[in-house]
């Protein structure tokens, strides 16, 4: 390449850069190359460098909101054991997986004893939602009353009941875990109805309905609440057994197993 040539490349470059199309900058002169060998046309170059610019966002855009989530990416829908879980209907999971519940602002709510993969499957359906683009905030519901709390004290409640209202999927996770603090079921209900036909939430609990009022400590607040979660929402039970049960039994059989023959464990 000529000297001229490596000059107007790098302006080009730098160009694209102060653009902030650090993509199609990182990838210019391959792409050039690339289409002087092949004998692309104008069209067909720019559309590759643009191309490149876009999976670069993407893939930034992504990560981004992986970690404003505070998702896990290692409990993944494809990685859920459902043979755990032969009752819980796959094709549903597999339909929720496409993300029109958002769409359509419909909640989801995973109801079950502890160890069931609730979480999980909350967890993996908020990563879904990542991949298609949304923005997801996930909280254990106890820590979402916690910085609810602290946030009035800093003068800044409104400010973050608007965050949460704005983000396309809201996840909350083991409600009934702990009984709410005082004033906690307040702050729950403002959450709730904050995002009332607005935005979807998935909620993961441990306690049935009829349980809320003591969590609440309100029969008429819990009432208030189970109403605008329901209204629109897909209730899922999970009744199989506990995974961490499960494992380790399989464990204790193992270490059992594999005791000397002869000799008391």
């Amino acid at each position: 390449m000529k000297q001229i040539e490596k000059i107007r490349m790098e302006n080009i470059k730098q160009r694209l850069r102060n653009l902030k199309l650090s993509g199609a900058a990182a990838s210019f002169a391959d792409r050039n190359q690339y289409a002087l060998d092949n004998k692309l046309s104008y069209l067909d170059f720019l559309e590759l460098i643009l191309e490149d610019e876009w999976a670069l966002r993407q893939s930034n855009g992504y990560k981004r909101r992986l970690l404003q989530s505070k998702l896990s990416e290692q409990k993944r829908l494809d990685n859920y054991d459902y043979t755990y879980q032969p009752e819980l209907d796959k094709s549903l999971i597999t339909d929720l997986s496409a993300c029109r519940y958002i769409v359509e602002k419909t909640n989801v709510i995973f109801m079950g004893k502890p160890g069931v993969g609730k979480t999980h499957l909350a967890n993996g359906l908020g990563l879904r939602a990542l991949e298609k683009g949304y923005s997801v905030m996930m909280m254990h519901a106890n820590t979402l009353i916690d910085k609810l709390h602290r946030s009035k004290a800093d003068g800044k409640y409104q400010s973050l009941i608007k965050r949460i209202t704005k983000t396309d999927l809201l996840i909350i996770d083991e409600v009934g875990f702990k009984k709410f603090p005082q004033n906690g079921s307040d702050d729950f209900f403002e959450v709730i109805r904050s995002r009332y036909e607005t935005g979807s939430l998935i909620i993961t609990t441990n306690r049935n309905f009829e349980d809320w009022a003591l969590l609440f400590g309100d029969k008429v607040m819990a009432s208030a609440i189970i109403d605008r979660i329901i209204h629109h929402a897909v209730l899922i039970k999970i009744t199989g057994e506990s995974y961490r049960l499960r494992k380790a039994r399989i464990n204790i059989s193992n270490m059992k197993t594999d005791q000397p023959k002869g000799k008391e464990p």
